[in-house]
């Protein structure tokens, strides 16, 4: 499919998502309380019936999810080696962190079925069942210099987080080889249907573009190293590791994405430089519409 035509709708609901909410066509209650309803029910339901129909070579998911692991520990260890030369401060390095390895769950959903069907759909939610503990785990680290006890706080929060959970009974549904019972499975289909829509809606109405004032600097280096240095480190492991086309292109596209939303609620959390994650993740989300279908033009 055509990189511009697979993504025109994404696009287009992320601007919908902006007008809704700047012209307050509809109350600030309402993002809120869909955010909420896609974070704990809709979503965690499309990972569950994506993962629960996987039928994949589990030496294929776990050289991909190899691929996953070491780049985002391998551009981590990169940061925190530039950040101890140029003592960076905490309260911006968990953003530069970020940026660099959170990335947004529906924009990656959305562009996977567009791009490579139900398989790539399946294999992107594996990776999501191992990329957010870790993500989340080296976010915190990178905000607490490594605190111990923030570090069981996060793994608690982890072990209830609802993507996680959906990912885990996906799994255990999928080994265990019973059926959902008649009706059951129209009905999750359903409401799966209305998590992609809703979130991209959710990404679009989050642009903060008043906060793009901030260093103009930070925001092209940070921006460059998420949708093309990422995206590059992705290709050259893939290689490493034998994967074909296909499989590859399925992690630089996982590589490429920008960094998720809730990145602003976490450096507020923990007191950092909001401003600047706010404009890195408005930056980002736009600059991907621009320079993804170029990305693609190289790595193919």
């Amino acid at each position: 499919m055509n990189i511009v035509v697979a993504l025109f709708p994404l696009v287009a609901l992320i601007a919908m998502g902006y007008v809704l909410k700047y012209t307050q066509f509809v109350q600030d209650e309402f993002w809120a309380n869909s955010e909420k309803l896609n974070y704990y029910v809709l979503f965690p339901v499309l990972l569950f019936l994506n993962v629960s129909a996987v039928q994949l070579d589990m030496n294929t998911v776990s050289r991909m999810l190899t691929v996953l692991v070491a780049g985002t520990c391998l551009i981590s260890m990169v940061l925190w080696g530039i950040k101890q030369f140029m003592h960076i401060p905490v309260q911006r390095f968990g953003v530069y962190i970020q940026s660099h390895i959170r990335f947004n769950t529906y924009i990656g959903l959305s562009l996977m079925g567009a791009l490579f069907g139900s398989t790539g759909m399946q294999m992107f939610a594996m990776l999501i069942a191992v990329a957010v503990p870790l993500v989340n785990i080296i976010s915190v680290l990178a905000f607490s210099n490594l605190s111990v006890k923030q570090l069981g706080q996060t793994c608690q929060s982890i072990a209830k987080n609802p993507l996680i959970l959906g990912c885990v009974a996906g799994v255990l549904f999928n080994l265990s080889g019973l059926s959902l019972f008649k009706g059951l499975p129209e009905l999750l289909k359903i409401l799966a249907a209305m998590s992609l829509p809703l979130g991209l809606l959710s990404v679009g109405a989050a642009l903060q573009f008043k906060q793009m004032r901030a260093d103009l600097r930070r925001l092209s280096l940070n921006t460059i190293g998420r949708l093309m240095l990422m995206p590059c480190i992705a290709y050259l492991l893939s290689t490493w590791m034998g994967l074909t086309d296909f499989e590859r292109m399925i992690l630089v596209v996982f590589f490429a994405l920008p960094t998720a939303s809730s990145s602003y609620i976490l450096t507020r959390y923990y007191q950092g430089d909001s401003q600047l994650m706010a404009a890195i993740i408005s930056v980002q989300t736009i600059g991907f519409g621009l320079m993804f279908p170029l990305l693609m033009l190289i790595v193919h």
